[in-house]
């Protein structure tokens, strides 16, 4: 009897009897806390969605604790998920658990920052290098080309910061001989430790012009350090959130490079499941960053992309 009912699971899989379970995908960033993560979860549930795939949603609380989100990917692979998503905390400290991942034949899509390994199926991510040179292009010109600067960075290892930064120090240097950049200090991702580091700066210079900040918490840091300050110092910012479009709105901030992390949430499901479904997708995707400023604000397609509808998607 067991026998026969077998055989007619095998027979008769349109019935249902041997129905398949739907694709798994392990979507890692590398923090929860901020508006720019929860923007990339909800771009990941909209292709899921789409594609009729389960997405599995998972990261540390903090953007420094690398160990944890190695622990994260090490468990997703233990239960072996159909593919993974990841934005490595750091490019060096993640390559084992993302080769471990490929040996045991689970593709690997990383987003939001690379890692110094090939063994990759792509890589979806703003091109940060750009995303400095529009920063470095717009204090030049807010500036006349003349002044002192200083920038309050994200954190040593974190390869989408650090071409951010080096976009802005290398342009700055080719493009605005007159500018100076005099100061350079880490936020560690984290909004205190940030407004400390503008604030020493702020205080180390009195002369200074402007600051440059190169992610969200370094932005909302370095906005708060120059609340109630006398005299104008000008901030331009990376990354957006309710509370920094408002201090651009009221003028606190001069302008923000601004990324697309819903699309690049979207983008990075798809290309996993373009892998599950056969296909090949391209192995580097490098999406325009966008200088958003008071003028720009209000234009439709950049209000489209500042605020994707998360409820539609996390709710």
């Amino acid at each position: 009897m067991r026998i026969a009912s077998g055989i007619l699971c095998v027979l008769l899989l349109a019935s249902g009897c041997g129905k398949q379970e739907k694709k798994r995908i392990a979507v890692i960033p590398m923090g929860r806390a901020h508006l720019y993560w929860q923007s990339i979860h909800a771009g990941a549930v909209a292709a899921a969605r789409e594609l009729n795939v389960d997405i599995v949603w998972n990261g540390p609380a903090t953007e420094t604790d690398y160990s944890g989100q190695l622990q994260i990917a090490d468990a997703m692979i233990n239960q072996r998920v159909d593919a993974i998503a990841i934005a490595p905390i750091d490019r060096t400290a993640m390559v084992s658990v993302v080769e471990r991942a490929a040996r045991e034949k689970i593709p690997v899509v990383i987003f939001d920052s690379g890692i110094n390994t090939e063994n990759i199926l792509a890589q979806v991510s703003t091109d940060n290098y750009r995303g400095g040179v529009l920063g470095a292009e717009r204090i030049g010109k807010i500036l006349g080309g003349k002044g002192k600067v200083a920038m309050v960075a994200v954190q040593p290892g974190s390869a989408s910061t650090m071409l951010r930064e080096q976009g802005f120090e290398e342009t700055t240097a080719k493009k605005f001989p007159g500018i100076q950049i005099v100061d350079k200090r880490y936020g560690m991702a984290d909004f205190a430790k940030s407004l400390a580091a503008a604030e020493n700066m702020l205080t180390a210079h009195p002369d200074l012009d402007a600051l440059f900040a190169s992610n969200e918490s370094s932005t909302v840091g370095a906005a708060q350090a120059l609340k109630g300050r006398k005299g104008r110092v000008l901030l331009v910012g990376f990354d957006s959130s309710p509370t920094l479009l408002e201090d651009l709105q009221s003028g606190l901030i001069d302008s923000l490079v601004v990324q697309d992390p819903f699309q690049m949430g979207y983008n990075s499901v798809q290309a996993a499941v373009k892998k599950l479904r056969g296909g090949t997708p391209e192995k580097l995707q490098n999406m325009p960053p966008l200088l958003v400023t008071k003028e720009n604000l209000n234009d439709p397609a950049v209000q489209k992309q500042l605020k994707p509808d998360l409820d539609k998607y996390l709710k």
